[in-house]
Parts: structure tokens; C-alpha cells; sequence
């Protein structure tokens, strides 16, 4: 078991900020590290109710990660197949957000207003002819060092691989596929979780960059899978997300912030009916959210 608490954040005084990203100091631990064993108990038990689910799962045609962040002082994470490397279709796109923010960060490109609008249609609308113009602007190798990035580690091959940009969104130009199984735009449940996570803290690029990205991200215009379902049971929360889909693959990744709900979901799908059940997981995810916390993940 590798899960420990955030023992010290007490002292740190972030309990009560409602404001992205959260004041955060110290060591920011890996959030798998916080893997409740207690929850991810309910969380298999809950999948394992739907037979489809259960059956996805276990072929590995599903993904599922969820964090839990109503008390940032102990932060819970569970998931199921959640380093297994999948197809990912657009949902990817966040990790041309991230170069785009390092570059820009590192004065290695300049800013302008057209690439600011670009970044929010790639997010926002998953347009993909804004998506190819920042690729074409970054190279494959920028993105690929702003994922593997030591303080980031959103690609790691010791851990079943992450977040992989490796080919234009466009029906021309050359591949670069990601070591492990060769995906052009890849993912992990987790590593997708661990990029919303480290935002919430500030701690993707730095705590400007962090609060710039969790701007663009917030309010998509795409408003299915996870989203659809949350606007009708979660009006008042801000919604920060990026979606995936194509072909049978159907990819959902969210950052809820509201009142009574604070989590991460993320769910990576390869299966026609993919998208529904993207909506159909939303109340059973929060359900496993809501019976964990009577439980104590020490």
C-alpha cells in the first residue's frame, strides 16, 4: 500500500481556499501515492454492478481514475486500469496546452493574441486546426520534454506510460509515436488525473501558468459525456475538462469545483457505446466518492 496522508498541509493553512489553484508549499506527493484502498474497494464494487462495465474492465477497454479533493488536507485517489496505456483521440490536447504554457514560460516562443485563441478553440471546441498550428509551432520533442519533466512526470515508461502528443491533428505529417505501444495520442487515466491534480496545487510549470491553463480549460463549449450529465445534476459547480472521441474511442477527463463537490474524473473508453456510459458513470463515481469518506484511508 502506498497511499499517505498530506501530513503536514495543517500547518499550511489550504483547508479553506475555494479560489484555483490552491496555496500550496512543500512536496506535492505523486497522486497515485494517495491511492485509498478503502475506495478503490467501492470503486470496483460499484463498476462490477454493471455487467458492460465490468466486462470492459476486464478486457482493458476501460479506464477509470477518480481523486477526491473536498479535504485538500488528505486528498484520496482510486482507479481501475488507470496505467494502462490507451487511445485517447483529442483529449491529449492538454498536453499541447502544457508545452504551449512551458514554452511560453521559458521566453522559447512569443505570445501573441492569435495563439492565445488558438489554445482556447484546441480546448474549449477540440479544434483541431488550432490544435496542428501550436504543434507545428512546439515540435513533438518540446512537448515530449514538457511531459516528461521532472516536476510533472506525465509520461513515465516505469509507470505504464501518460500523456502522448505524437502526431498532428490533421490527416498529413509525419508520426511520433510514444515508446510503449506506439500511440499517436495516448493516455492513462492516471497520468490525465495527475495533470488536473497538479493544477488544483499550482504546480504544473509554476502557480501563474497553472492558474493561465485552469482558465482555458474552464467552461467547455462541448457539453456531453461527463458534462452533459453534470449540468443537469451539478449547475453550480465550474466545470474544467477535456474530452476525447473517435471511432470507438471515447475519452472524458473533469475537474469539478462547487460547494459540495470537489473531485477528478477521468474515464478512457474503447467501445461504441463509449460516450453514454461516459454520461451513465457520473452518479456512481460520485457515489464511490460519498461512501468513502466514512471510511478512514490511514
Amino acid at each position: 500500500m502506498t497511499f499517505f496522508l498530506f501530513q503536514f498541509l495543517a500547518f499550511w493553512h489550504i483547508g479553506a481556499q475555494e479560489s484555483l489553484p490552491l496555496n500550496f508549499n512543500g512536496p506535492l506527493p505523486k497522486v497515485q501515492s494517495l491511492r485509498c484502498h478503502k475506495m478503490q474497494e467501492i470503486l470496483k464494487s460499484e463498476i462490477d454492478q454493471n455487467k458492460r462495465w465490468k466486462k470492459l474492465i476486464s478486457n482493458k477497454k476501460m479506464s477509470i481514475s477518480i481523486v477526491d479533493l473536498h479535504d485538500p488536507n488528505q486528498v484520496t485517489y482510486a482507479g481501475l486500469n488507470d496505467n494502462q496505456m490507451m487511445y485517447a483521440a483529442s483529449l491529449p490536447k492538454i498536453a499541447v496546452l502544457l508545452a504551449a504554457m512551458d514554452a511560453i514560460n521559458n521566453h522559447e516562443i512569443v505570445e501573441t493574441d492569435a495563439m492565445r485563441k488558438d489554445m482556447k478553440l484546441m480546448i474549449s471546441k477540440s479544434n483541431n486546426q488550432a490544435t496542428t498550428r501550436i504543434i507545428d509551432l512546439l515540435g513533438f520533442e518540446k512537448i515530449e520534454s514538457s511531459l516528461r519533466n521532472a516536476n510533472h512526470k506525465l509520461y513515465d515508461e516505469t509507470t505504464g506510460g501518460g500523456l502522448w502528443v505524437g502526431k498532428r491533428y490533421a490527416s498529413t505529417g509525419k508520426r511520433y509515436p510514444d515508446p510503449l505501444k506506439g500511440l499517436s495520442h495516448g493516455a492513462t487515466s492516471a497520468q490525465v488525473a495527475s495533470f488536473y491534480y497538479q493544477l488544483v496545487f499550482g504546480r504544473l510549470i509554476n502557480q501563474e501558468q497553472s492558474k493561465r491553463m485552469l482558465e482555458v480549460l474552464k467552461d467547455p463549449a462541448l457539453t456531453h459525456k461527463f458534462v452533459n450529465t453534470l449540468k443537469k445534476i451539478a449547475p453550480e459547480s465550474t466545470v474544467y475538462r477535456k474530452s476525447g472521441s473517435w471511432k470507438t474511442y471515447h475519452s472524458d477527463s473533469v475537474l469539478v469545483w462547487g460547494k459540495d463537490r470537489k473531485y477528478i474524473l477521468v474515464a478512457l473508453i474503447d467501445d461504441g457505446g463509449g460516450e453514454q456510459i461516459i454520461r451513465d458513470l457520473v452518479v456512481p463515481l460520485e457515489s464511490v466518492i460519498s461512501k468513502s469518506r466514512k471510511y478512514s484511508c490511514n
